[in-house]
């Protein structure tokens, strides 16, 4: 009887823990911001001094990122800009802040 109690505690337990230890908090939160900088709206990309560094990557990305002309007021929607940009841009290959894919349709949080 002694042998089931321990191997019922430990099983709770070992559920708790692997629960919540594999989870990975996201990158990006559901207001579509990264450390409190909007993932939307007029885009500079720099090669020095970004504000964000983004990998380009066709799976599993942190943001769908489509490009507009226009009103780039929804999460995701970028408008490439010279001036004032809202955002600084750094396309990186590694060590990313964020991953994104860019698509013509359905852009923000996968």
């Amino acid at each position: 009887m002694f042998p089931l109690k321990i191997m019922i505690i430990l099983s709770v337990i070992l559920v708790n823990t692997t629960g919540t230890s594999f989870k990975s908090d996201p990158k990006i939160e559901k207001d579509c911001t990264y450390k409190g900088m909007k993932l939307y709206g007029k885009i500079k990309l720099v090669s020095n001094f970004p504000d964000i560094k983004v990998q380009i990557v066709e799976n599993f990305p942190d943001l769908k990122v489509q490009l507009v002309e226009n009103f780039p007021d929804d999460c995701g929607q970028w408008k490439i800009v010279e001036n004032f940009p809202d955002l600084k841009v750094q396309i990186v290959e590694n060590f990313p802040d964020i991953k994104v894919k860019f698509v013509d349709n359905f852009p923000g949080l996968p």
